[in-house]
């Protein structure tokens, strides 16, 4: 079954760019992952602290491969810094 993910952040107003060149780090490396479906972020137009990243993964197995990535640590052990806050929901297809 895949799993798909919406991930929000807010940027602290200082740190817009660095959160957002952080997160463009993640969109080709994980897009190049063994069951990867879907990886893109945005950034909210008229809100540019607003970032959202719509994921998606064949299942359970290729979502741990991405978290046990290199990539993703370096962006777990890293994002905080530039992130007033984060929010995630799984989402099902209608």
């Amino acid at each position: 079954m895949n799993i798909t993910k919406q991930v929000t952040f807010i940027s602290k107003q200082d740190c817009i760019q660095e959160l957002k060149d952080l997160l463009k780090t993640m969109v080709q490396a994980s897009k190049d992952e063994d069951g990867c479906l879907l990886y893109d972020i945005f950034q909210v137009k008229n809100e540019p602290k607003k970032f959202i990243v719509v994921e998606s993964w064949l299942n359970e197995e290729a979502l741990d491969g991405h978290k046990n990535s290199e990539h993703y640590k370096y962006y777990k052990k890293n994002f905080e810094v530039f992130c007033e806050d984060k929010s995630s929901c799984e989402l099902e297809t209608l």
